[in-house]
């Protein structure tokens, strides 16, 4: 895994220099407990985070389930894993959003006390609550997308002009997380996509894969077809301030 102060480095210059979170996405270490995953984050540079649901919390507490089910009394606890590690946990996700007001606040509510700034989704039935709880809460939700499924026509997340489509009329904190690894996955060149997406970006997984394809697989930055280099700069000039997630 590369370091994030290579990731940073990959675009910085005397002059312009970028802006976006480097972060590190918890399903990169999803054998591992949520402690010992803040711990190798930090280890490798990282002062920011995104935690993914379901994850177990550490070897003390196989039972709990990172996501805003688990308490306030565990919730204290997953804090002081951060605060220990002085990382930041930036954003959650993929996760759902319900539909219902009340059981989407109880996840915004849960994520705002943890400091948490972007919630990562594919709930694009509950647009309408998701719109309601970014106003509420001031925080953002990124649609995420996954690989084109050739037996489930019906899947359009892999598509960056959908996402465009779903989120252009809505409040400007709902945009795209934009993993670029299943673009590539997709057969879409993620320079391309974020185009597409004209600006509507508030978070990213950042992969890059050694081959077009359904096939296509993780390789160190800068070794893949991604265009690691241009996906980067795009940002930049965006001037896009979300977190980009090493994953």
């Amino acid at each position: 895994m590369p370091s994030i102060a290579l990731l940073a480095s990959l675009v910085l210059t005397p002059i312009q220099p970028a802006q976006f979170i480097p972060s590190v996405q918890a399903w990169t270490f999803n054998k591992f407990t949520t402690e010992q995953a803040i711990s190798m984050a930090k280890q490798a540079g990282s002062e920011a985070i995104e935690l993914f649901p379901g994850q177990t919390l550490s070897a003390d507490d196989t039972n709990v389930k990172v996501g805003p089910d688990m308490g306030a009394a565990v919730t204290a606890k997953l804090k002081g894993f951060l605060d220990k590690a002085s990382l930041r946990a930036v954003a959650f996700g993929v996760t759902g959003i319900s539909k219902d007001p009340v059981e989407a606040r109880k996840l915004f509510t849960w994520a705002k006390g943890l400091g948490i700034q972007v919630i990562n989704t594919e709930s694009t039935d509950a647009l309408d609550t998701i719109e309601l709880m970014v106003k509420e809460f001031d925080m953002k939700v990124g649609f995420h997308d996954h690989p084109r499924q050739a037996n489930n026509p019906n899947y359009r997340m892999w598509d960056p002009a959908y996402v465009y489509g779903l989120v252009k009329d809505r409040d400007k904190r709902i945009g795209s997380c934009a993993d670029t690894g299943h673009w590539v996955r997709s057969g879409i060149k993620p320079v391309d996509a974020i185009r597409t997406l004209k600006g509507r970006i508030v978070s990213s997984h950042l992969k890059d894969l050694h081959v077009f394809s359904a096939d296509g697989h993780d390789v160190p930055y800068g070794m893949g077809v991604s265009d690691i280099k241009g996906i980067l700069e795009e940002y930049r000039k965006l001037k896009f301030t979300g977190p980009v997630s090493v994953e």
